[in-house]
């Protein structure tokens, strides 16, 4: 199936202290995204990378809220121009940019009239507030803010927030106390690596995708390097051990694709500067490549010297 790809790119280095991940888009760019998806039959439109808009806001305990809050009006609105031409991809930056993606991802499903769903591949929940984070890294912030939970004074307003049952949050290994106080009571679907061991990956994300279809939903994919087990991609600044496999995290991306549901995508928290020779670059390309078709036979084997 031919689609119309937009990449953003989204150099964001404001979500959290440790800095690097302003180089993600141009990695991608490097690892060789855009000829991927040409490869794969798509129309691929590089629209460039999003500035921040000016914002002098500033708060005790967090860290760059007002470039943060400049991101996320910036790529809320580049996000909700390239809906209405195609697919988005946002090249990661960190994962405050889905502060902006997903806000742009709930607006347009909003304007059409459909539901939007969201699926989390992270270590983390990131559900924290400016007003429970205790690093004051607004990268662990962005589903707490996009479902319309409180404390984002200064934000741009969430006139559709995701119902927290829209959310699936898969590959879990960290969550704070504060998050598991928000989480546990609430309707997120929310499955850590103990429950993908003991069910299948694909159980669990096919219940999720079966009901995305059965409710006529859009679907915003946001995939976090640190979804990953950092003995395959280490080039990320929050590594959790005991994370997804190779095999595992292509399945997911094969199975979003045969579902035919999703409409955005975020790759996230790429830090080239931890990166060992651009391999975590190039399997997140292989990833999304995954997701817009790629299959085995697409492949060729390389010839080994």
């Amino acid at each position: 199936m031919t689609r119309t790809i937009l990449l953003i790119g989204a150099p964001v280095d404001s979500g959290k202290t440790r800095q690097g991940c302003l180089m993600g888009p141009d990695a991608y760019r490097t690892a060789g995204l855009p000829e991927a998806l040409i490869d794969l039959g798509h129309d691929l439109r590089d629209l460039g990378d999003v500035a921040a808009d000016p914002c002098a806001a500033d708060r005790d305990g967090v860290f760059a809220l007002g470039p943060t809050i400049g991101w996320t009006n910036g790529l809320s609105r580049a996000g909700q121009a390239a809906l209405d031409q195609g697919v988005p991809i946002f090249l990661g930056g960190d994962h405050a940019l889905s502060l902006g993606s997903v806000h742009a991802a709930a607006a347009h499903a909003a304007r059409r009239g459909r539901p939007l769903f969201v699926l989390w591949l992270d270590a983390h929940a990131d559900f924290h507030t400016p007003e429970t984070t205790t690093s004051g890294n607004l990268h662990g912030t962005p589903l707490a803010y996009v479902t319309g939970l409180e404390g984002f004074d200064g934000f741009p307003p969430v006139p559709h927030p995701v119902p927290q049952e829209n959310v699936c949050i898969l590959g879990l290994r960290s969550v704070d106390r504060a998050e598991r106080a928000v989480l546990e009571p609430s309707p997120v679907r929310r499955h850590d690596m103990r429950a993908i061991d003991e069910h299948g990956i694909a159980a669990l994300l096919g219940a999720f995708l079966g009901d995305v279809a059965a409710r006529g939903g859009m679907l915003h994919v946001s995939l976090d390097v640190d979804f990953l087990d950092p003995a395959v991609a280490p080039a990320v600044g929050t590594t959790v051990p005991g994370g997804a496999t190779v095999r595992e995290a292509h399945l997911v991306m094969e199975l979003i694709h045969d579902s035919g549901l999703m409409t955005s995508m975020d790759l996230v928290e790429l830090n080239p500067m931890l990166d060992e020779r651009g391999r975590t670059a190039q399997l997140m390309v292989d990833l999304c490549a995954s997701a817009l078709g790629r299959r085995v036979f697409d492949r060729p084997t390389p010839t080994i010297l």
